[in-house]
């Protein structure tokens, strides 16, 4: 069995995860934990953390593509995408299975070579048809019994980047892999 940084994972993940060249992610409780903060001014504030954005920055570097799927629309999520390189940030989105088909095609490639993170019933769709399907600790119960895998980190507090680092260590990545703490 091999062992990630994280723990071990199945042969069957390793596998899956060697072939991705594409990461699809949730925002909200994948990015963040799940919480909107809103000030009395109606200002929306949310956290993300910094080693989940040194992942996203690793992935980019290493030729592994990285989008944006999310149902909530914020100029915060916009800001936080475009500093860490993300060009592909589809918000306001209730369907994800569509901006899903126009990646495939936008990056020229099959579901199998695609790994989706999410921690919610609206992610199901796509989780069900990627090759790599992962939940946040902290996900959905129904979420974590129909995908792939679930990481031990909770969402907004590293679990993004336990995948990222998951992904390029199984492609021999990892130890060349420089990101940004942006």
């Amino acid at each position: 069995m091999p062992q990630s940084l994280y723990g071990p994972v199945s042969d069957q993940i390793w596998q899956k995860a060697q072939q991705i060249k594409l990461l699809i992610c949730d925002v909200d409780g994948v990015f963040s934990d799940g919480r909107i903060y809103l000030s009395n001014a109606g200002e929306e504030l949310k956290a993300f953390h910094t080693r989940d954005g040194y992942g996203v920055r690793s992935l980019l570097g290493s030729g592994i593509q990285v989008a944006v799927i999310t149902g909530r629309k914020s100029q915060i999520v916009e800001n936080r995408m475009t500093a860490l390189g993300i060009t592909h940030i589809y918000q306001g989105i209730d369907d994800k299975f569509v901006p899903f088909k126009e990646l495939l095609e936008l990056y020229q490639v099959t579901p199998e070579q695609v790994a989706y993170i999410g921690d919610d019933m609206v992610d199901l769709p796509v989780m069900k048809a990627v090759g790599l399907s992962v939940c946040v600790a902290d996900g959905h119960p129904f979420v974590k019994q129909h995908c792939d895998m679930t990481t031990s980190i909770n969402g907004g507090h590293g679990a993004l980047r336990e995948l990222t680092d998951l992904l390029l260590q199984s492609q021999d990545k990892l130890a060349s892999a420089h990101g940004m703490s942006v």
